[in-house]
């Protein structure tokens, strides 16, 4: 491969989520600085992490006693006045296209132990990873595949996976070779751009537009596939109909985001069926685990944190983080929306699993 094609390679995770968030992340701090986070408190890790940064906004909502109350924050953690704004989601993106395809499991238009092939038009092989595996991140698939588009993307600075449409996608499908049997953990951007691919197939309409309506339906208005702009600034350029916009392509608000999360917590519809275990991944590294932070389960998109009895999501762009966690038997939620990125000091995950340690003991 060409020296460029492996420079774009490099970059293109960078639509964060799971394991490689807090390893991104983790790893610009010194040792010193690292041994101090887990005997931080939220209000500690908010404080450092903006601190002297002028240009921080991140919103904090929670749930807890059935209430739902948010702040936002700025420069060195101090209270901004309480308005919304307009964040992207990243990879929380996923649990949405989870449930989409949970609804669209429960309506009969596809089957979990169903192979892609089965909806999708894929050329003769022996084996084709089934719809349940690729919502598991157990398909076997690479967290992405160079695609010409990537070179481009890396030289301009602009997001790794747009122009990548649902013919490139089709394309590797078919050169992929999958064994079978069962694979492990391997958190895959490719997986859920493949599940927008067959959502489209089996609802004949196309994602952007499947996503907004399911949105609208579950009565999140300002929650969408983004149009690349919003107040804060930053984010990153999509083309019409990429398909990676099914991995981490969603903008929203800490209103719509708090409305999800009381969602989940209800337990019923397509989001309850998602965040049920499907398979045991214990996948979370030794930095996680430090920060009180586990992956021993995951469900549609869901990572089940057995021993705090949290389920949770982060995401994460080029300029953007966020984390949603919750806890069913407790009844509390946390939703962290930060206009920083991803490795700026300390992500919304940690802060966020410390959060709701602190409003669920």
């Amino acid at each position: 491969m060409k020296k460029r094609a492996r420079r774009a390679l490099i970059i293109a995770g960078s639509v964060a989520g799971a394991a490689a968030l807090c390893a991104a992340a983790f790893a610009v701090y010194s040792s010193v600085q690292m041994s101090r986070i887990p005997d931080m408190t939220f209000s500690e890790c908010l404080e450092y992490t903006t601190g002297g940064n002028k240009n921080a906004v991140i919103t904090v909502g929670t749930i807890s006693g059935g209430k739902a109350s948010w702040s936002v924050y700025g420069q060195d953690g101090k209270p901004l006045p309480q308005e919304l704004h307009t964040y992207e989601a990243g990879s929380l993106t996923k649990t949405f296209t989870a449930a989409l395809t949970e609804k669209a499991a429960r309506e009969g238009l596809l089957s979990l132990d169903a192979p892609l092939n089965s909806y999708l038009p894929l050329p003769e092989k022996a084996h084709y990873p089934d719809i349940r595996s690729l919502l598991t991140h157990t398909s076997g698939y690479s967290a992405y595949y160079y695609e010409s588009p990537m070179t481009g993307n890396f030289f301009s600075g602009a997001n790794s996976f747009r122009g990548i449409g649902d013919s490139m996608v089709l394309d590797r499908l078919g050169k992929v070779d999958i064994t079978p049997g069962q694979h492990g953990f391997d958190y895959s951007n490719f997986g859920y751009a493949t599940l927008g691919l067959v959502l489209e197939n089996v609802y004949q309409t196309e994602f952007t537009r499947l996503m907004n309506d399911f949105c609208a339906e579950m009565g999140l208005n300002n929650t969408h596939i983004t149009e690349c702009s919003g107040d804060l600034g930053g984010m990153w350029e999509w083309e019409p109909g990429d398909t990676y916009l099914a991995a981490g392509g969603l903008v929203t608000d800490i209103e719509d985001m708090l409305k999800y999360a009381q969602l989940c917590l209800d337990g019923e519809g397509a989001p309850g069926e998602c965040q049920k275990p499907l398979t045991e991944i214990n996948a979370a590294s030794e930095s996680y685990k430090s920060m009180g932070i586990r992956m021993d389960d995951i469900g549609m998109a869901w990572l089940i944190d057995r021993e705090n009895g949290f389920i949770w999501h982060n995401g994460g762009t080029g300029s953007y983080n966020s984390y949603l966690g919750f806890s069913p038997e407790k009844g509390t939620a946390v939703v962290i929306l930060s206009n920083l990125a991803p490795g700026e000091r300390i992500p919304s995950t940690v802060m966020g699993a410390k959060l709701l340690k602190e409003i669920s003991d």
